[in-house]
């Protein structure tokens, strides 16, 4: 799955033009992308298409226009693009309230070093812990408390990937003193993961 390039990125005027097509085609993409974990988490898997979209949205919102301008989203976004062998999410704390904000995030410091795959097979599960991004986990200074958003990866060696794709499940868990969820991913979220690890 190559990363994006400049001219990957439609100008403003076109990118009105083709974004209604374009956005629903993201939004029916990202229902089978998305995974809910738990009361307050969600991930989202991220691949070309909706990075692309994310960048779009980012020129479409801020009025980017310039080369140089649209470089930088580039250099910021496309390391979410997962390589072959890997899977990459964003990770969101979904908290509507000052009072779930004040509760939560203070409990949830580390979290994004706990998400792990379980891939049930004939013998042990496997699992595989996933590493956040550290360019994003620079700006996250603090120790008591965690950001709502984090990006994280899962990078599976080859028999892992093969197992992924023979596994009659495989879980999306996350082992967290605070935070202890775990959900099976539909065949339909484990069909496109497999297209990411796959490349």
């Amino acid at each position: 799955m190559g990363k994006l390039t400049i001219d990957d990125i439609s100008d403003l005027r076109a990118y009105e033009r083709e974004r209604p097509e374009f956005r629903a085609k993201v939004i029916d993409l990202k229902k089978r992308r998305r995974v809910h974990v738990g009361p307050v988490i969600t991930l989202v898997f991220e691949n070309r298409e909706t990075i692309r979209f994310q960048i779009q949205e980012m020129a479409r919102v801020e009025k980017l226009i310039s080369d140089e301008a649209i470089e930088g989203e580039l250099r910021a976004y496309n390391p979410l693009i997962p390589e072959p062998g890997s899977l990459s999410a964003t990770l969101f704390i979904e908290l509507t309230s000052d009072a779930e904000l004040r509760e939560w995030l203070p409990r949830l410091v580390d979290i994004e070093f706990t998400a792990e795959l379980r891939i049930s097979t004939a013998g042990d599960p496997m699992v595989v812990r996933c590493t956040p991004d550290e360019e994003h986990e620079k700006l996250l200074t603090s120790d008591e408390i965690t950001s709502s958003v984090h990006y994280i990866r899962w990078d599976l060696a080859p028999e892992q990937a093969e197992a992924f794709a023979a596994a009659e499940t495989v879980r999306l868990a996350f082992d967290h003193a605070e935070y202890r969820h775990e959900i099976d991913l539909t065949p339909e979220t484990r069909a496109e993961l497999l297209a990411d690890l796959r490349g």
